[in-house]
């Protein structure tokens, strides 16, 4: 299944923002061509200059000096084209000839304009429907002479695909490149300032995590169009932490439910007579009951307030060590407690210090294989390290095993809360827990805290 690659909003814009601007800027160009041509202030495309050509090719000079003009097939094209087609010709030296009827307003003109190369001659919009007139000195076989022709036919196809390109060309294209370049300026400015609010959303979103729980969006300058999707994802992560906390008071009242009946059943099993798998039921009594205790801390933890006080890290191992070696011993391992200094304080939480401890020591008996040494090790500056010589666990497992319920291959027994509960509070302190490969091969679990100030 292929996904849709994002695309730039940006870009987007800019694209559709160019092409609308230069269909508009087309469409306006059209219409004042249109009006302009219409009162010939701009560029004429009357049919003038058509004449003027085919009257090129059309004029001679006779023996005597006298201009004659010749019946070529493209002159009599264009007087059968207009009812009303005149012009007149005429050269410096006085001779001349003329055909149609000539408007009284030009007959005359001619000797006016010897001095210049071209001409277009018209009226004000206001002054009526009048003729106009094209007057031209251009190059013929009888030599140099000035043509002055009126309207008359239609403009050819070529003539007007080339004023077509000129305005294109010299009025059109520039517009189109002064807007596009001020489109690619200001757009992604514009862009970067309407979406700045939705900027500030999302490194607002990138900081939520589990933790975070009761954090929103803000709808603080985020464009009116985005707010939907940003009051839906708040509307999301409402229902997260309201099924979050249902799914934390459940666990609590689980664990509470379950405490009591499972330290009953204790009780009876010490005291009746189970034969060789007596050991072995008892340690599976131990893990519910251990399990319901870490579900219970798991809370504990992620409602515990934020004061510390100075515990002594050393002294804490040597107690959690003595307690938990007759479980140790009864399940078949030599436990031991090394440490390099008398005394080693952390600022933290006493009670659940010696609960991730537990944790540690417990798990290192339930996946330790049952024989080898368990040696718990406090070190400077502020390190407490588990080690058993089991099968160990696996460098692709060693960051998962601290999700919760996560079991890796050959650890099956268990719930899987207790790495996760560990990593929880020594991440409350501050410090750090590690993994890593035993020095028997098998696994070593290290947490290092902050040392207190004072600390030798």
């Amino acid at each position: 299944m292929t996904t849709a690659q994002p695309h730039s909003l940006r870009w987007r814009l800019m694209c559709r923002l160019v092409g609308l601007q230069a269909a508009m800027l087309a469409l306006l160009v059209l219409v004042v061509i249109a009006a302009l041509w219409g009162s010939g202030h701009l560029v004429s495309l009357e049919s003038e200059d058509d004449t003027i050509d085919a009257l090129r090719d059309a004029v001679v000079r006779e023996s005597n000096g006298d201009i004659a003009v010749r019946n070529t097939p493209t002159l009599a094209k264009r007087r059968a084209q207009a009812p009303n087609f005149w012009f007149l010709i005429r050269d410096r030296e006085g001779h001349s000839v003329s055909q149609g009827r000539v408007p009284l307003e030009y007959a005359g003109i001619g000797d006016a304009l010897d001095g210049i190369g071209q001409a277009r001659l018209g009226w004000n919009i206001l002054d009526g429907m009048r003729p106009t007139a094209r007057m031209k000195w251009i190059d013929t076989p009888a030599g140099n002479i000035q043509i002055l022709t009126g309207q008359g036919g239609a403009v050819s196809w070529q003539r007007i695909g080339h004023a077509a390109l000129t305005l294109f060309l010299g009025l059109v294209l520039p517009i189109i490149a002064l807007m596009t370049l001020a489109t690619l300026v200001a757009t992604p400015m514009v862009v970067r300032r309407t979406l700045a609010g939705l900027d500030r959303a999302a490194a607002h979103a990138g900081k939520i995590d589990i933790d975070g729980r009761g954090a929103r969006l803000p709808l603080q300058d985020v464009p009116s169009e985005i707010v939907p999707l940003v009051t839906a994802v708040n509307d999301a992560l409402r229902r997260l932490d309201e099924g979050y906390e249902r799914h934390q008071r459940f666990l609590v009242d689980a664990a509470h439910e379950l405490r009591t009946p499972i330290a009953i059943l204790q009780t009876r099993l010490e005291s009746l007579s189970l034969g060789p798998d007596a050991r072995r039921v008892l340690e599976d009594v131990a893990r519910l009951s251990t399990l319901a205790d870490q579900l219970l801390d798991l809370q504990r933890v992620n409602q515990q307030a934020d004061w510390f006080s100075s515990v002594d890290i050393v002294a804490i191992s040597q107690k959690m060590t003595a307690e938990l070696a007759p479980l140790a011993i009864a399940a078949g391992y030599e436990i031991s407690f090394d440490g390099a200094a008398g005394h080693i304080a952390v600022r933290g939480d006493q009670g659940a210090l010696e609960r991730a401890l537990t944790n540690l020591i417990q798990n290192a008996i339930q996946h330790g294989g049952r024989k080898g040494g368990i040696v718990v090790w406090v070190e400077p500056p502020a390190t407490i390290s588990v080690t058993d010589d089991g099968p160990g666990i696996q460098a692709c497992d060693r960051e998962r095993v601290f999700e919760p319920f996560y079991r890796s291959q050959g650890h099956g027994r268990g719930a899987g809360l207790g790495l996760h509960l560990v990593q929880e509070i020594v991440r409350r302190h501050d410090g750090t827990v590690a993994i890593s490969e035993g020095p028997a091969g098998g696994t070593c679990v290290r947490m290092t805290f902050k040392p207190a100030y004072g600390t030798p």
